[in-house]
């Protein structure tokens, strides 16, 4: 049967693919345009506090311990939040997130209008760093409870244009809005109303919750996520994909180098830049959601991180403005393939019981490559150039699809994405994968 807010007879799986499929819903018309809304917010605000921390200390180093504040409690609290998430009712979770969200940026808009010490302005980010740790498991492992598995990827390409649009929007918003008013403080405001209005979009999804028992906090329960993945090939493929490619062949880092010294654009060029990826991004979201779901998902996943892989390297050899924007725009757009291919494949291919701790980790793996990831570009520049740095993390790129496809031939064989599991291939310990390779 059709869920909550479908139109009887305007969706049927047997039907030619229907574009709309997922938007039909109103549970997940609640949740993604609560989501959009959200991470509308939260870039705004990133840009506010990058822009007032400089204005305030004129200091590097003080802008590079917000990242370092935000994704910490995301890595320490990874295990805890996932096993959380999978006994305990997560909508509640992200709701309760939301208010932590929105009370973290009140007090920021606090030490922004009195002027108080802007080291404050780390805790209130501790606290959203930590709202986003127990959030990020439970809201991913949410999404398949309201989602039917057959409409699942279309769902999830609407989530990641979504999340490109506010990614795009959302600094330009944010920083229109300092220049026209010269405070950051209204635009924490505006992220407290954002995380507000997520909270209410959860507050009207109406779903039947999987029965579960209440399973003790033991060193067992938390680590049952890496006991699955170590187990679970194609997941495991898919998540170490996703995160080398991050940690490898992201040239974000290195961008104002390009703009300035090699390329010769300026700040203009620069915001250009910027923007190319996700403009990629949601091209290709649009594109896959018109489109009926990839038949060869596993290997989609790996041409398409292999095509970041070359298109990092091209850019890093060029010496032509517009060549370099033409491969920005085209990572960003293999990167939304490989984001649409994975977060399907470890939602619907995870147990729902071990969904929560399996995103947590997830989440952390990826947070952590970010992080990391700009750091290796950034130490390779110093020691080589930054030519090197970044046409070496493109290889390694490479690299690491040819490892993952040899390592894990259940992903190198999976089918239609959405399938409930990888024909011929067993998902058990003694099925075998690349979890003993990886």
């Amino acid at each position: 049967m059709d869920g909550p807010g479908t139109t009887p007879g305007e969706f049927r799986p047997d039907n030619p693919h229907d574009p709309y499929a997922a938007l039909r819903l109103r549970n997940v018309r609640l949740y993604l345009g609560g989501n959009v809304v959200s991470n509308l917010g939260m870039q705004m605000q990133d840009v506010a506090i990058g822009w007032e921390i400089y204005e305030r200390t004129g200091s590097a180093m003080a802008l590079g311990w917000v990242g370092l504040v935000l994704i910490l409690p995301v890595i320490a609290l990874a295990l805890p939040a996932g096993h959380v998430a999978d006994n305990h009712d997560r909508r509640r979770i992200v709701m309760v997130a939301q208010v932590f969200v929105a009370l973290s940026s009140l007090g920021l808009t606090i030490v922004s209008v009195t002027g108080a010490d802007y080291r404050l302005m780390y805790l209130m980010l501790l606290g959203i760093g930590t709202a986003r740790a127990f959030s990020q498991p439970a809201r991913s492992s949410l999404f398949p409870q309201i989602v039917p598995r057959e409409r699942f990827s279309n769902a999830v390409t609407w989530n990641s244009g979504g999340f490109q649009i506010a990614s795009v929007l959302g600094p330009a918003i944010g920083g229109g809005l300092i220049g026209l008013l010269h405070r950051a403080a209204p635009v924490y405001v505006l992220n407290a109303l954002a995380a507000m209005t997520w909270f209410a979009a959860m507050k009207l999804i109406v779903y039947r919750p999987e029965p579960r028992g209440s399973e003790a906090m033991t060193l067992r329960s938390l680590s049952a996520g890496i006991r699955f993945l170590w187990h679970a090939p194609t997941v495991l493929g898919a998540i170490t994909l996703d995160m080398f490619a991050v940690l490898l062949g992201g040239a974000g880092t290195l961008l104002p180098i390009y703009a300035k010294d090699i390329l010769c654009v300026g700040p203009e060029g620069l915001g250009w830049m910027r923007a190319a990826p996700g403009l990629g991004a949601l091209c290709m979201a649009a594109y896959l959601a018109y489109r009926p779901p990839l038949r060869k998902a596993g290997r989609a996943l790996l041409w398409s991180v292999a095509a970041f892989g070359v298109a990092t390297i091209v850019f890093g050899l060029s010496r032509s403005y517009w060549l370099s924007l033409a491969m920005l725009f085209v990572t960003g757009a293999v990167d939304n393939v490989s984001v649409v291919v994975r977060h399907t494949l470890v939602q619907l291919l995870t147990p729902d019981a071990m969904r929560g701790r399996v995103s947590a980790i997830n989440s952390m793996f990826i947070g952590a490559s970010n992080e990391l990831g700009g750091f290796e570009s950034g130490l390779v520049a110093a020691l080589f150039t930054p030519t090197v740095s970044v046409v070496s993390g493109g290889i390694g790129t490479l690299l690491v699809v040819a490892a993952v496809a040899l390592a894990c031939p259940t992903l190198v064989r999976y089918g239609r994405l959405g399938e409930p599991e990888v024909r011929g291939a067993k998902q058990t310990p003694e099925g075998g994968g690349c979890a003993r390779h990886a």
